[in-house]
């Protein structure tokens, strides 16, 4: 009986077929079920540190989605969230992966200290001023990429990379140069007037920077979904070559994307910079452009699933930083269990584009 089993598996073996098609339901449940896994390895990790069942139950469900305080800072952390991730996605339509959202936000934060610091136009309108200056600064950051990757066919992950460090660096030079901080003398830039703060609305810690997101979402909404632009990108993400045979400008699509991508950037600098630090600083970018990519991947680079995957990405960031602080964990065990729930999710995508299938050798 023993061998007889034995040689019915050697004569099976395991293969993995391209599904043509998968229902919403079995969609949902395979992203339900590798979020469900990765939240379990979380709770085994957490316990085998010695924190109780029933506190990781409070601080990564009930504070985080049913306490007034604790959706109120996953709204603010997901504001830049939802900019970068609307950022990756419209660049990664079209095929043109900007590795370079860092280095945008990086200067639109400088755009939007420029006018701060040399208070351009009147006190009323200096927040729009610096909104735009952001967006103005973004563009033209990724405005060289785009350039050299339409007519040079330079490849855009190297040139954006390398963009962040130059931005970088060349915030440092600001900093520890002419824009430090006249006051304490540590290397950040002087500290924003109120008139070029972005305020509160009222409740807990929120700021009008939920404005900017949701302007945003709504134009890049409309953009993708409803215009002729959006279509024209979707044919080119699909097939560029057909896209060109069939007359559509197809540099013209993927540089105006880039830079489209550039300006939402700038917009979360801007936000990051007004809303959050108040001022310009080193550290305002570090994490989002990993950030913004990951959001596009698993919204599959839709403004709707953007948003969704944003908030949920928010709401992983304040339960772990909620641990950390009540529970005294290193932030190495807390960014661990950030990157399994995401590993996790991220992995699920292999199910839904494939699946398993037990075959005999004999199978076609």
């Amino acid at each position: 009986m023993i061998s007889i089993s034995l040689n019915f598996i050697r004569r099976r073996r395991l293969t993995i077929e391209v599904r043509q098609r998968i229902s919403l339901g079995l969609h949902v449940s395979i992203l339900l079920g590798a979020l469900f896994f990765g939240i379990g390895v979380c709770i085994a990790i957490l316990l085998g540190r010695g924190v109780e069942l029933s506190s990781i139950y409070e601080e990564f469900i009930v504070f985080t989605f049913f306490d007034s305080a604790g959706i109120s800072s996953v709204i603010v952390e997901s504001i830049p969230l939802v900019l970068v991730g609307l950022a990756a996605a419209v660049a990664f339509r079209v095929n043109f992966w900007n590795i370079g959202i860092e280095g945008q936000m990086f200067m639109g934060a400088i755009g939007a200290s420029v006018v701060a610091l040399f208070d351009i136009g009147p006190e009323i309108l200096r927040l729009p001023i610096m909104f735009i200056f952001a967006a103005i600064f973004g563009i033209f950051w990724a405005s060289g990429p785009a350039i050299l990757k339409v007519r040079l066919n330079v490849n855009e992950v190297i040139s954006t990379l390398l963009l962040n460090y130059i931005a970088y660096y060349f915030v440092l030079n600001q900093l520890f140069g002419p824009w430090k901080d006249p006051r304490d003398k540590f290397p950040h830039g002087e500290q924003y007037d109120i008139a070029e703060r972005l305020p509160a609305i009222g409740w807990e810690q929120v700021h009008y920077g939920v404005a900017v997101a949701a302007f945003s979402f709504i134009v890049v909404w409309w953009i993708i979904e409803r215009s002729r632009f959006g279509i024209s990108s979707r044919f080119v993400g699909v097939n560029p070559k057909m896209a060109l045979a069939v007359g559509l400008p197809v540099s013209t699509i993927v540089a105006g994307s880039a830079m489209a991508s550039g300006s939402i950037a700038g917009a979360a600098g801007f936000v990051i910079a007004a809303a959050t630090e108040y001022r310009l600083t080193f550290t305002m970018a570090a994490g989002y452009g990993f950030s913004g990519i990951v959001i596009a991947f698993l919204a599959g680079n839709r403004p709707i699933t953007t948003v969704i995957v944003a908030f949920l990405m928010g709401s992983l960031f304040v339960a772990g930083e909620s641990m950390k602080v009540f529970y005294s964990l290193p932030d190495a065990l807390v960014g661990l269990i950030q990157a399994i729930i995401v590993l996790s999710v991220t992995a699920s995508e292999f199910f839904v584009r494939y699946r398993l299938r037990l075959a005999s050798f004999g199978d076609t």
